[in-house]
């Protein structure tokens, strides 16, 4: 969208566009009221990325609803995120959309090519934590970005995580989704010379209380340069990473 709106002003800079036909080409309502949804339109020229549908609480028919306004608005990607399988077989039957089941989440529409400043590496401690991580993957490629995946290299087997220092050395943004104690986040954060984003998942043995230790220990991290979003949130690091990772020099 910003790239949109740049492309008018430029047209009208170079006399090829008059003032008043910008302004019908990017004048738009800024959110729609649909009774159970305000659908914000201006969240892409404001973010530079479009409103995400979030899939947990809403009924098939509402998501539809949310998409069928989004469509007619000119959005090419839109992003469902928490989707349920049960709601994904209604949805497929209208829509044309690709859903990922183990990350619960769906996409409509054209994926961006990478265009970022570089690569987003993701790695999780374990296998268990993969669906946070998909969520994660999944977000920052439907918005350009590059991934690279480093799945089960946690500090139980330090050894499956420093036969990746090229990957993690290289990276513009790296993500670290762990459950348990959460301790790879402080490693790669120790290891790593760009922005850390740490994701704590709910995964763990009782004294982990459903990701509030992971949680703890990486708010604690002694490594400098880790953040820390909530817990099982691949979304908003993925999010937040593909931010990271279109940044420009203002």
């Amino acid at each position: 969208m910003k790239s949109e709106i740049k492309t008018i002003l430029e047209a009208v800079q170079a006399g090829e566009m008059t003032v008043d036909n910008a302004l019908l080409a990017i004048k738009k309502e800024p959110f729609e009221d649909i009774g159970y949804a305000k659908i914000d339109f201006h969240r892409e020229i404001r973010q530079g990325m479009p409103e995400v549908i979030y899939g947990a609480g809403k009924t098939a028919a509402q998501i539809m609803g949310i998409v069928e306004r989004m469509k007619q608005n000119g959005l090419k990607t839109i992003l469902i995120t928490r989707l349920s399988p049960e709601a994904a077989q209604k949805i497929v039957t209208v829509y044309e959309m690709d859903y990922h089941a183990d990350a619960k989440v769906g996409i409509m529409g054209n994926v961006q090519q990478p265009n970022g400043i570089g690569k987003i590496v993701i790695a999780t401690g374990g296998t268990s934590d993969v669906p946070v991580a998909e969520e994660a993957a999944l977000t920052a490629e439907a918005y350009g970005n590059e991934v690279i995946r480093l799945y089960d290299v946690g500090v139980a087997g330090l050894h499956r995580l420093l036969a990746h220092l090229d990957e993690i050395m290289s990276a513009s943004v790296i993500i670290v989704i762990a459950g348990m104690e959460g301790a790879l986040a402080s490693v790669v954060g120790g290891l790593a010379d760009c922005p850390v984003i740490a994701v704590p998942t709910s995964i763990g043995y009782g004294a982990s209380f459903n990701g509030l230790s992971a949680l703890l220990s990486m708010l604690n991290s002694c490594a400098s340069g880790v953040s820390v979003v909530n817990i099982d949130n691949g979304f908003g690091a993925g999010y937040l990473a593909s931010m990271i990772n279109h940044m420009e020099a203002k």
